[in-house]
């Protein structure tokens, strides 16, 4: 502070023919004595500088800067206040008078208030800012699980709950907090230590005075503390062995230093000789040299008597300071010391534009050097603004500054104490970290991890945890269709309806057709299956031609017959229609292929049956007409047209709604059936209806004609084909609803098939039978003895 007030005294530029003066009280960092020696201040006692003995040149001190021109008279204003408390009394007793009070070392949000502290100014942020800092400091190296230990004051918990706001929406939680109480501090660290020892929590941020973490460290080791400016920078926690161990790592929070150009020399230079006045330098000399200026020296020098003491021998006059390195002479972390001197230049800066001000504006605060108010003075200390010395520019934010801090890390250095480490600075929002310069407690180069919950790796989501923290969740993969491509994902993203999740559930991929080939197992064992069909059926047919003359194939209605097997054949073929890739074409051709087969197939059954019933009643007496009505000719058109029937009903159906091949994407999985998609169900129920009912017409014709003379007659094999066609029918539809896919192709594809292989064989295998095996039954003469014996002679 002196050498600010005698580096703006000797200034051409500033404040030129102005001097100031100053009065130092030491408060020894009690509050009532600080009132005191404010009021002494304040009430102008004494004109001339004067220095008060002091025990502790640090514990806080007051200053009154006088200005010293001809005809003016002191302007009362106090540069002190270092704790919050003494701020807030001096304040409150100064406020009445408007005489401003700058504090280099009050951080309390509560002084921000210029409703409350309207003449309030400080050279150093509130501690909000370094709250900030901190949240951000833990939000960059993802630490998210954190614990606490804070001051159990408004300090602790101001802080505690400025940390929380801003850690609200980045996943940071707290672990825990404890409190120490100075007047408890052995037990209360106790605890706390026992607390962090039992966490998870790997980072743990301290706000509390030094002398109170230096209890903390004495049972912790490897764990990474975030220091509040309390402490960060504090050289008995630095030089302590005890806690060298555990405080090896910390990052810290610190007042901003900077250098002033000067200063050490200043310092080197000093001398009782040239201030026999200043008894804190006389202090620290006797302290520093362990000597004494004795009464003659003082006498001769000053003309005033001081007696030294007598356990001290006489200084030699060759005693200085320029080759002593210790705390005092030591400049490179100007912290406290640069705030204090800012606060001297910011008052400075006031008065200069004070008495810089136009002349003869009666709504100007400018009056005559004679006669300044401190009113005057505190309107312009509100828009101060000017350039330090070092090109820093400086204002007041109301009663703040913006906020600077400097980064440390408390470094080792092997045997030696622990070192302090410029790692960063934060200037006002914007955090400037390097990273590659922190020694962690680890050891380690890499950043320490403290998580409550390691983050979620890709292709899963977090799900919190019932009743803990939101920093405390287990990673859960995301379902089918579902998937997150970062780390931390809160929510599974759903695929679009033609994408499916990868097999890690982190991308969506593209969703590959799938249809019943060819190529396949499957398709090839239903190809051969059908084609099989196809050749025995030929064969029968074969048969049948040749045999054609023959009474068992002439009894049997042989016009039918060939009919029939010609649409087995049919049958049998449309089923390989529906494998291979679904087309617009292919899609509309299977379902009419197989309607009209079907019906083909089945018309001639009806029509058989129906021949079986009027032959015989046509051999009842009187009705010999009957079987005018059943000849060859009727019996072609009655199967011509029960098909026709079944061919309208496929061309109005495929006419306003065909089936069209269209990807299944409801049933999950990568691979999606490409199928053909009933766009009308009304006309695929029409299709499989109308075939059902003639199949149970025939069924019902056949189960009347059982009982009919079965040399004649092919009711019974008839009626167990149907039975056998119905039960593969009715099966096939629960089946088909509940295959997925193309197996649901494969399951129509086999009822085809087993219908068809089951009409060929129930209806065709007895007579071939007969035909190639016992050709000795296959004559008239056969036939008609055994209608004889059965019936008797017919008349």
């Amino acid at each position: 502070m002196v050498f600010a007030l005698e580096e703006i005294n000797h200034s051409i530029t500033l404040l030129p023919g102005v001097k100031l003066g100053y009065h130092i009280f030491d408060s020894c960092g009690r509050p009532p004595w600080a009132l005191q020696a404010a009021m002494s201040l304040v009430g102008g006692d004494g004109s001339s500088c004067n220095f008060a003995k002091s025990s502790d040149y640090s514990a806080g001190n007051g200053v009154n800067m006088t200005i010293q021109s001809s005809g003016g008279r002191p302007v009362p204003l106090i540069i002190g206040g270092a704790s919050s408390t003494t701020s807030q009394m001096l304040c409150r007793l100064l406020g009445p008078i408007s005489v401003p009070l700058i504090s280099y070392l009050s951080t309390c949000p509560c002084l921000s208030d210029k409703h409350q502290y309207p003449t309030f100014f400080r050279t150093i942020p509130s501690d909000v800012y370094q709250v900030r800092t901190i949240a951000q400091v833990a939000i960059r190296f993802s630490w998210t699980w954190i614990g606490a230990v804070v001051a159990n004051n408004d300090y602790g918990h101001m802080a505690i709950r400025v940390f929380q706001e801003e850690i609200q929406g980045s996943e940071v939680c707290l672990a825990f907090v404890e409190t120490l109480e100075r007047e408890n501090i052995v037990r209360d660290a106790r605890r706390a230590a026992l607390t962090i020892q039992a966490s998870t929590a790997n980072v743990i941020l301290i706000f509390k005075w030094y002398t109170d973490v230096r209890e903390l460290f004495v049972q912790l080791e490897k764990i990474n503390f975030l220091a509040s400016e309390a402490w960060s920078t504090s050289s008995d926690l630095l030089h302590n062995p005890v806690t060298k161990k555990v405080a090896h790592g910390v990052l810290g929070v610190a007042i901003r230093s900077s250098p002033i150009p000067g200063f050490e020399n200043y310092l080197r230079r000093l001398h009782p000789i040239d201030r026999p006045h200043d008894e804190f330098l006389r202090e620290f000399w006797e302290k520093e040299f362990g000597c004494s200026y004795g009464v003659s020296f003082f006498a001769s020098s000053q003309g005033n008597v001081s007696l030294h003491k007598p356990s001290l021998s006489p200084c030699t006059g060759t005693e200085s300071l320029k080759g002593i390195q210790n705390f005092f002479t030591d400049t490179s972390q100007l912290r406290v010391t640069y705030n204090v001197y800012l606060g001297v230049y910011a008052v400075a800066h006031a008065l200069h534009s004070l008495l810089s001000c136009p002349r003869g504006n009666e709504n100007s605060t400018c009056l005559s050097l004679k006669r300044i108010e401190p009113y005057q003075l505190l309107q312009h200390m509100v828009n101060s603004n000017f350039t330090t010395p070092q090109g820093e520019q400086f204002y007041f934010q109301g009663a703040d500054i913006p906020a600077k801090y400097d980064l440390v890390n408390w470094q080792n250095t092997g045997d030696g104490p622990l070192k302090l480490v410029l790692i960063g600075h934060v200037d006002g929002l914007e955090l400037h970290l390097n990273e590659s310069a922190i020694q962690w407690s680890t050891g380690s180069t890499e950043v320490p991890v403290s998580v409550c919950s390691k983050s979620c790796p890709p292709g899963t989501r977090k799900a919190n945890r019932k009743g803990e923290p939101l920093c405390c969740f287990d990673c859960i993969p995301c379902a089918d269709r579902e998937i997150s491509n970062k780390t931390g994902s809160t929510l599974c993203e759903r695929c679009p309806s033609d994408f499916w999740s990868n097999d890690e559930r982190t991308a969506c991929v593209p969703r590959q057709l799938d249809f019943l080939s060819f190529n396949e197992t499957l398709g090839i064992t239903l190809t051969a299956v059908a084609v099989s069909g196809v050749t025995v059926t030929t064969a029968v047919f074969v048969v049948f031609l040749h045999y054609r003359h023959t009474p068992m194939v002439r009894a049997n209605n042989s016009e039918l017959s060939f009919l029939l097997l010609m649409s087995l054949k049919l049958c049998f073929l449309c089923s390989l229609v529906f494998i291979g890739r679904p087309s617009v074409w292919s899609c509309r051709f299977q379902q009419a292929a197989f309607g009209i087969s079907f019906v083909l197939c089945v018309s001639c059954l009806q029509v058989k049956t129906i021949v079986v019933l009027a032959a015989f009643r046509s051999a009842r007496p009187g009705a010999e007409a009957l079987m005018r009505w059943f000849g060859p000719g009727q019996q072609r058109g009655s199967v011509g047209l029960f098909t026709c029937i079944q061919v309208i009903i496929c061309i109005i159906w495929l006419s306003l709604s065909p089936p069209v091949p269209q990807p299944d994407l409801d049933i999950p999985g990568l691979k999606v059936t490409l199928k053909c998609a009933m766009t009308s169900v009304v006309g695929f129920s029409l299709v499989l209806g109308y075939i059902g009912l003639l199949a149970c017409t025939s069924l019902l014709l056949a189960f009347l004609a059982r009982k009919l003379p079965d040399t004649f007659n092919e009711a019974k094999l008839i009626t167990f084909s149907m039975l056998i066609f119905c039960a593969v029918w009715v099966a096939f539809v629960p089946a088909y609803v509940s295959s997925p896919g193309k197996y649901a192709v494969a399951v129509e594809i086999f009822a085809i098939l087993a219908s068809s292989y089951g009409l060929l064989f129930c209806i065709f295998a007895p007579k071939c039978f007969i035909i190639l095996l016992r050709p000795e039954k296959n004559t008239k003469k056969h036939l008609m003895a055994r209608q004889q014996q059965k019936f008797g002679p017919v008349s």
